[in-house]
């Protein structure tokens, strides 16, 4: 992103001009952007399809076999469901909001209660967990690859991290085209083991529900186990912003599509964790079936259950059946991981830094940090660091789930989520407060402070502060901090108009939809939402000053995306927003 020469005529207002693969949108993929509806040009089945492609990762095998192994089957099992539970009711909410809205997670948590800057540690909190699971399932597909065809498993880090580049590079284009060509490779490898132990082993899963674990937990219930299982399976919960990732290029809903948009919306958003409930108990099962021939150690990589349930029917074609269902499922879920995180991580630099060259250099970045944590061997440590994880990623979704339910409802916040920097508080102590007090305190129990039974519950107090604190905080100020200026362009109180119609940026001159658009004093004129964040100059002046007196003069719009439009007549009084002002 460069800084061109100033406009004749005016005072100094420079235009930008972005880095190529920044402009490119079928790279960029709008990643700091409201997706608008000219770009949203799959339907809801295709975007759900995506979307649940993405769910193909087996580290669900390998959380299922880590609680069931230390808890026995029924604690563990309690504890996944329960997870499922919490993980589906909160994830209703923010894949409605992703998908009508047309923003990923990182801006619907903006708006939902967190502010401008608040929303940077959660986009932290997102990059970490595409990264952490990245590592977990590009160890998985090592493991497969080693045992297949004698790769040193360092080696088969790096290939499991640079075979996704080319996909991730070429943005929701190739995903699409990825998920829908090896879903069923993936389903008949995922469905086949079972089958074939029904057959060969019908007796086994009934030996399976008295199985008490590796560890002498017993087959009994354990309040202590069912905390601790719930707690690891709980880490997943981030997952629901990969699949916001998808959900926001959902076509509009329309009357005609209602139907098929809301199945496609709760089946992508928090549909997920029904299909991954069951692979984490599918796991556990093939890991149980598998223990005496393989040992607990192997057990726990999915490729050894995998390859010991199919040896019946398939004998040594097993284990490169077992190894193509392994690579392809975790090609399929790494590219996801690669892809949301390169967004969260400009969405965070973005703000820091002022400046966005382009979604795909944080790839880059990205998977760095993955190759690094799988060459330190991070799937040792399966249990602890998602038992950790879980404490911020649950304060952090239940506090935008919060507001999307709660406070919106009781009037609290905004009817609708506001992302863009002109009209957001830095920070928002109604969610942001909510999401720090809730994740110290139950990080603290974590660690033991209060005691084994706070310990083994650390994710319920996480979840149960933040549902709590959220509300009653933006009650206290008020919903004060959600809106530093009414939104006269978009909101609620704006008139009437066209949010397809696009209009040109006063500083970049590109063509953006309204809702992608905020007015701007300082260039008199529309200002996209991506230029606004990058000012590094304007000192806020919108939120600040009024605009008494202002020659109002019309907006100007252009027909078709990426197309050029004169830039608005910058005078003194500067520009209409529709509706004008309020």
């Amino acid at each position: 992103m460069t800084d061109t020469a100033t406009t004749p005529g005016t005072a100094a207002q420079p235009t930008r001009t972005y880095a190529k693969l920044a402009a490119d949108e079928s790279r960029e993929d709008y990643s700091l952007r409201y997706a608008p509806h000219s770009f949203r040009r799959w339907g809801p089945g295709t975007v759900a399809g995506t979307a649940l492609g993405g769910i193909a990762y087996l580290a669900d095998f390998a959380i299922g076999v880590s609680i069931v192994f230390a808890y026995g089957f029924t604690s563990g099992a309690a504890a996944i469901l329960a997870a499922a539970v919490v993980i589906f009711l909160t994830g209703i909410p923010i894949a409605r909001a992703c998908a009508t809205y047309g923003l990923d997670m990182d801006l619907v948590t903006r708006g939902a209660g967190f502010g401008y800057f608040g929303s940077t540690l959660t986009s932290l909190i997102y990059a970490s967990f595409t990264f952490i699971f990245f590592a977990l399932e590009g160890s998985i597909m090592a493991q497969a690859m080693h045992q297949a065809f004698g790769l040193p498993v360092e080696i088969g880090y790096l290939v499991t991290t640079l075979i996704v580049i080319p996909i991730v590079f070429r943005g929701m284009g190739a995903l699409a085209k990825v998920q829908a060509w090896t879903q069923p490779v993936w389903l008949i490898g995922l469905v086949l083991p079972f089958v074939v132990l029904a057959f060969h082993a019908p007796d086994t899963w009934g030996a399976f529900a008295d199985f008490g674990g590796t560890e002498g937990a017993g087959s009994g219930f354990s309040w202590i186990g069912f905390g601790f299982g719930t707690g690891i399976a709980l880490s997943l919960i981030a997952q629901i912003g990969e699949q916001a990732d998808y959900l926001r290029f959902m076509p509009a809903k329309t009357p005609a599509n209602s139907r098929r948009w809301n199945l496609a919306v709760l089946a992508a958003g928090p549909g997920w964790v029904i299909i991954g409930a069951a692979k984490q108990l599918g796991g556990a099962f093939l890991a149980f079936v598998a223990l005496e021939a393989v040992g607990k150690t192997h057990a726990l990589e999915p490729i050894a259950p995998q390859i010991e349930a199919l040896r019946p029917w398939l004998g040594g074609f097993a284990l490169p059946a077992a190894a193509l269902f392994v690579i392809v499922s975790q090609i399929k879920i790494n590219v996801t991981n690669a892809y949301s995180g390169s967004l969260s991580w400009s969405n965070f630099f973005s703000r820091v830094t002022h400046r966005h060259p382009g979604r795909v250099w944080y790839i880059f970045l990205n998977l760095g940090i993955a190759l690094t944590l799988m060459e330190l061997d991070m799937f040792a440590m399966l249990g602890k660091l998602l038992g950790f994880y879980s404490n911020v990623g649950i304060a952090w979704i239940a506090a935008v789930a919060a507001d999307l339910v709660i406070n919106k409802r009781l009037g609290l916040s905004p009817p609708y989520i506001e992302f863009k920097r002109a009209y957001l508080y830095a920070v928002n102590p109604a969610g942001f407060g909510s999401m720090v007090i809730a994740s110290t305190v139950s990080i603290l129990a974590f660690f033991g402070l209060f005691g084994p039974y706070a310990e083994a519950f650390s994710t319920f107090i996480a979840a149960g502060l933040a549902l709590l604190l959220c509300p009653l905080i933006a009650w206290v100020t008020r919903g004060k901090y959600y809106l530093a200026r009414p939104n006269t362009v978009t909101g609620p109180g704006a008139a009437a108009a066209d949010i397809t119609a696009t209009h040109a940026c006063a500083v970049c001159e590109a063509a953006y939809e309204l809702p992608d658009i905020a007015d701007c004093p300082v260039r008199s004129g529309p200002i996209c939402s991506l230029c606004c964040s990058l000012d590094a100059t304007c000192g806020d002046v919108c939120r600040k000053e009024t605009r008494g007196g202002a020659v109002i003069l019309p907006m100007p719009s252009v027909g078709a995306r990426g197309t050029r439009a004169p830039r608005p007549h910058l005078t003194q009084g500067g520009w209409r927003p529709p509706g004008g002002y309020t």
